[in-house]
């Protein structure tokens, strides 16, 4: 039987005793078809010792060659083509390539898969190490900022006023509009619900003391808190970020200067005198709303409301509120600088400090505002 011209087959000679495999023509990607079906067709009648006879193998190709290690084998078809003079430099090349290759080649092993409950548990000890890490992290930046601030304050020279006060803008002047509105829209609506539940109790009157009693000592610092949390603490995490990817940290700390003492100090000092000043205006309008509330729904004018807040509410519930500001002041702005120095150097790791900065913040102000809420409750204030 004569091959094509061109394309390759796989014929088993039987003249010869015994009976051989014979390879020839073109073992192409053009031939594939024909070179599949041809060996299928040969598939079962020969094994490891049956001769194999490379010499008229014309063409090859990594098509070819594939389809060679799937018919003689990947270790024989190497052993083959260096024992083949006949067979070209460039198919001789390319078959001990192949042969290389698929020798060298491991399936990788399939890790045994972890118990549904041995995962959670893992991601569970793996969270709390990691809050574990940052809380000490955070204690001792705040160490490190209570000491620098112990040595600047003995030194009036470094002070750097123009800087605090650009911060004090920026994290107070600037977010008043909203702490306001966002208040005033709260006292409303706890005004509104307040006069909702208490007048079918006929206590509709009580409701002066709701609004007054809850601003005074919680809502007034805690959304103010909240909204300095998203609103200043991811502000300092990107500044401070952006300078350490663009490593301007690097070179202040190369001119001999203190990056707490330059960056953080005046952010810290802003935040302390801002909160308190936010707090008590977040107050005013939280009680401004409830009192517009309480004239249009349950007619009660402003001169009642002020005359019922100022003989119901004692001025302590004032200072539980606002002595909370300063240390919610304190934690956010230490907590947004010290995410900000965590920066690796990508804008991918920016935006997850930024937004870590957040969330910690804003779980630290409520957590710290119930315990208070305990404390205060069991000493009677």
């Amino acid at each position: 039987m004569t091959l094509p011209s061109l394309a390759g087959g796989a014929l088993m000679n039987i003249s010869n005793s015994p009976a051989g495999l014979r390879i020839a023509g073109d073992w192409t990607l053009a031939h594939y078809r024909d070179l599949k079906r041809q060996m299928d067709a040969v598939a079962g009648r020969y094994d490891d010792r049956t001769p194999v006879d490379l010499s008229d193998l014309r063409s090859l190709d990594t098509a070819g060659a594939s389809l060679l290690v799937e018919l003689i084998g990947c270790d024989r078809l190497g052993q083959l083509a260096s024992n083949t003079p006949e067979l070209s430099a460039a198919s001789r090349a390319l078959l001990k390539t192949i042969r290389s290759a698929l020798h060298d080649y491991c399936e990788p092993i399939k890790e045994p898969e972890e118990a549904v409950g041995m995962q959670l548990l893992l991601r569970i000890g793996t969270a709390v190490d990691t809050v574990w890490q940052d809380t000490l992290q955070l204690l001792g930046f705040i160490g490190l900022i209570l000491q620098t601030l112990l040595f600047t304050l003995l030194r009036p020279k470094r002070w750097r006023m123009t800087s605090v006060i650009s911060h004090i803008e920026q994290t107070g002047l600037d977010a008043a509009p909203i702490v306001a509105l966002l208040t005033f829209l709260v006292g409303a609506v706890v005004a509104f619900l307040g006069a909702t539940v208490l007048k079918s109790f006929g206590a509709s009157i009580f409701t002066v003391d709701l609004v007054a009693f809850s601003f005074l000592r919680e809502f007034g610092v805690l959304l103010t808190a909240i909204l300095m949390a998203g609103r200043t603490a991811s502000a300092f995490t990107a500044q401070i970020g952006s300078m350490k990817a663009n490593e301007e940290i690097d070179a202040i700390r190369t001119l001999g200067l203190s990056p707490v003492e330059l960056l953080v100090l005046p952010r810290i000092l802003a935040m302390l005198i801002s909160l308190p000043i936010l707090t008590f205006v977040a107050m005013l309008s939280g009680i401004i709303g409830g009192g517009v509330v309480c004239a249009i729904s349950l007619d009660i004018s402003p001169a009642l409301f002020l005359s019922l807040m100022q003989s119901d509410i004692g001025v302590q519930h004032f200072l539980v509120g606002m002595v909370k500001a300063p240390i919610f002041a304190f934690l956010i702005a230490a907590i947004g600088c010290l995410e900000g120095f965590k920066v690796s150097g990508s804008a991918e790791s920016v935006g997850a400090h930024t937004t870590s900065s957040v969330v910690q913040s804003i779980f630290v102000v409520i957590v710290l505002d119930a315990l208070a809420a305990l404390f205060y409750m069991e000493m009677g204030w």
